[in-house]
């Protein structure tokens, strides 16, 4: 199930580094640039801050959404990002110079979730009016490349690798596109799919429901390889991600507490309490033992090892 080459899985990093309390509300997405060295956080007051994980210091703040800030996604070469939120727009962001130079308009209600693929040549967004709409980061115009409508809920996330899209939607399903045949496969849970996570070599997505359950999801076969419990999440969406070369699995709950799993046995690794109030977002840096853990507290915090 995991890479040949994972690494020895590690309970959750449960040291305080820094605690960034500079969002006024909850804070709904922090993730990590392409390199690592630096995060994006995004919240209810309608700010996106740039920041150090390793000083805890506040580099740059975004101004633009006119509404809460959903989603974020970095560029792979980390000058760009694109944001999105309850505006119903899609902003792509100049990291250097703070500004905005591209907003794309035409999903009906908010957007959820932001996706680049590999060379930033395509940006996908997902919708709460249930479509997923890719646009064209080389051309100017302004419509659309395609979108996709299978949906019938709300579209929570959007992950693209390689020659695939993974949504997952309120409707239940995980819906998997294949550009390069052409081809939609359709994984039905019975629950709202509301985050995704997908393995570097696109063999598995990590996929969070919310009758408190992850699931390992296979690509290749479509069978459910381990789901990972023991977590509250029942109401709100708390994206699950994958630890150090992807052999273990980390995810925050309702309750404030961080949950740790082997990605292969689906063994506990660990739990402890981050925050006093709900987790909405969690990203493990890929190689290090750090991580980061947004909250309805409006806090983000960092977190290492001793």
């Amino acid at each position: 199930m995991a890479p040949k080459s994972r690494t020895a899985p590690r309970a959750p990093p449960s040291h305080l580094l820094w605690t960034l309390a500079s969002h006024k509300g909850p804070v709904h997405t922090a993730v990590y640039n392409t390199g690592s060295s630096y995060f994006l956080s995004g919240g209810q007051d309608r700010q996106i801050k740039l920041w150090n994980p390793k000083s805890g210091m506040e580099v740059k703040a975004y101004s633009g959404h006119g509404y809460e800030v959903l989603g974020l996604c970095c560029t792979p070469d980390n000058t760009k990002f694109a944001s999105c939120g309850g505006d119903r727009s899609v902003f792509v962001w100049d990291v250097a110079t703070g500004d905005s130079f591209r907003r794309f308009q035409g999903h009906m209600g908010k957007v959820n979730a932001v996706a680049f693929n590999s060379d930033a040549s395509i940006l996908a967004s997902g919708s709460f009016d249930t479509t997923v709409r890719l646009w064209d980061m080389k051309s100017q115009q302004r419509m659309p490349l395609q979108i996709l409508e299978e949906a019938r809920d709300s579209v929570m996330s959007v992950a693209i690798r390689g020659h695939l899209i993974v949504t997952g939607s309120v409707d239940g399903y995980a819906r998997t596109y294949d550009i390069r045949k052409g081809e939609l496969r359709t994984d039905f849970f019975d629950q709202p799919v509301t985050s995704l996570n997908i393995t570097a070599d696109a063999s598995l997505v990590l996929l969070t429901t919310l009758d408190s359950s992850i699931h390992a999801l296979d690509l290749d076969s479509g069978r459910v390889l381990k789901s990972f419990k023991g977590h509250k999440n029942t109401s709100y969406r708390s994206a699950a991600a994958f630890g150090p070369g992807e052999g273990s699995v980390v995810m925050g709950d309702e309750d404030g507490k961080i949950w740790g799993w082997d990605t292969e046995t689906g063994e506990k690794l660990g739990e402890f309490k981050a925050h006093d109030r709900a987790i909405l977002w969690t990203s493990h840096h890929p190689k290090e033992q750090q991580m980061l853990t947004a909250s309805s507290d409006g806090t983000v915090k960092v977190w290492g090892t001793r």
